[in-house]
């Protein structure tokens, strides 16, 4: 089955024959700055990493226009269910870089108290649920949550929110993946899945994932379209993810998204890609980073001047730098925290535990230096 590549900017960054969003300048220059601030962020935080500085990071440089292009196609109040290369779609809603940050360190100030590993965002404020290192759990907790949201707006008499949840080409090899769109695709549940392809899970690259032509085939099996679309052109992904969105909103079922890109850095800051990988295809699609695509076509469309780009650029570098500042400054979580709101109130078992703990540590018996943060 053959499934076009949509594509609304050419590498060059100039328009093709495929219709713009109708999207104004303001939310333009916004989308392009939380592009820009995601770069920034993967750059500084895998020097933060290779300093010792944090323990581990997955940087999703090259991959910017794909999570973010599809994120601002929602609306508020829809639930997103990430992979752990999506930054972007947080700072889109909202969420300050410091606490990104503060959740890298694992420090007091981490909304998971550092019990979770660096990159595994929780961030119940803006509907962003728990990453998680497991590949592909996510699409069936979007599934299930998307047919809540099904039954609750038809109790309410109203349309009904959104589910939207991110993968790599890695995960459509899991049940989760089956299970997941055959769930969705059964009940008609508003349901958006994004596989973001990036070529590579981890060291395998696609075609040993798959013999479908591509992607967005597998579709077909799961009674729902197929959309198969140029991951590093942010406005082809926003058009793209926008029809999904109202076609969930109206009752009509899920949709399944392959956004085509390219992990330019490792798997994670473990990952050393140049033991697999050819690094003359990582220049190939340099030459479409989807930042230079899309400030080209803004220079084009004389919404961007280097002037403002500058600004942008030089606002977002010394927005990390503020971040890292104030996130180093906040100590670890206190090693009481491993016994806070684990249930809805304390056990006595729990407090029996806290106990013990207390007197081994006034003994000297456990040492003081481990704060219960994640251990990397």
């Amino acid at each position: 089955m053959s499934v076009p590549l949509i594509s609304v900017m050419g590498d060059a960054g100039v328009a093709s024959n495929t219709p713009t969003p109708a999207l104004s300048k303001e939310r333009l220059l916004e989308l392009y700055r939380v592009m820009v601030l995601t770069r920034v962020l993967d750059d500084r935080a895998m020097k933060l990493q290779r300093q010792g500085r944090i323990g581990f990071y997955v940087p999703a440089i090259g991959q910017e226009a794909s999570h973010i292009g599809t994120a601002a196609a929602l609306e508020k109040d829809d639930w997103v269910f990430p992979s752990y290369r999506d930054p972007g779609i947080a700072l889109l809603r909202g969420v300050p870089v410091v606490e990104l940050l503060h959740q890298c360190y694992g420090n007091s100030a981490d909304h998971t108290l550092g019990r979770q590993m660096p990159v595994h965002y929780s961030l119940k404020k803006i509907r962003f649920v728990s990453i998680s290192s497991p590949i592909g759990t996510q699409i069936v907790q979007a599934a299930g949550a998307a047919m809540a949201m099904k039954v609750e707006a038809v109790r309410e008499k109203r349309a009904p929110h959104v589910a939207i949840t991110y993968f790599g080409d890695g995960s459509t090899s899991s049940n989760d993946f089956h299970t997941g769109l055959n769930f969705a695709g059964v009940f008609a549940a508003p349901c958006i899945f994004v596989c973001e392809n990036n070529g590579w899970a981890i060291s395998v690259p696609l075609e040993g994932q798959t013999a479908s032509a591509t992607m967005a085939a597998k579709a077909e099996a799961y009674g729902m379209p197929g959309i198969r679309v140029d991951g590093n052109d942010v406005l082809a992904v926003y058009a793209a993810t926008r029809e999904a969105v109202e076609r969930a909103r109206a009752g009509k079922g899920p949709t399944l998204i392959e956004t085509v890109t390219f992990r330019i850095g490792g798997h994670s800051s473990s990952d050393d890609p140049s033991r697999y990988r050819d690094p003359k295809v990582c220049e190939v699609w340099k030459g479409r980073d989807p930042i230079d695509r899309f400030k080209r076509w803004l220079e084009g469309k004389k919404l961007l001047s280097a002037a403002q780009d500058a600004a942008i650029r030089e606002q977002c570098e010394k927005e990390l730098t503020q971040a890292i500042d104030a996130a180093e400054k906040v100590g670890p979580p206190a090693v009481s925290t491993m016994f806070e709101d684990v249930f809805a109130g304390r056990t006595a078992q729990l407090d029996a535990q806290w106990a013990e703990l207390k007197d081994a540590l006034q003994r000297g018996v456990v040492a003081k230096g481990h704060h219960g943060e994640f251990p990397l």
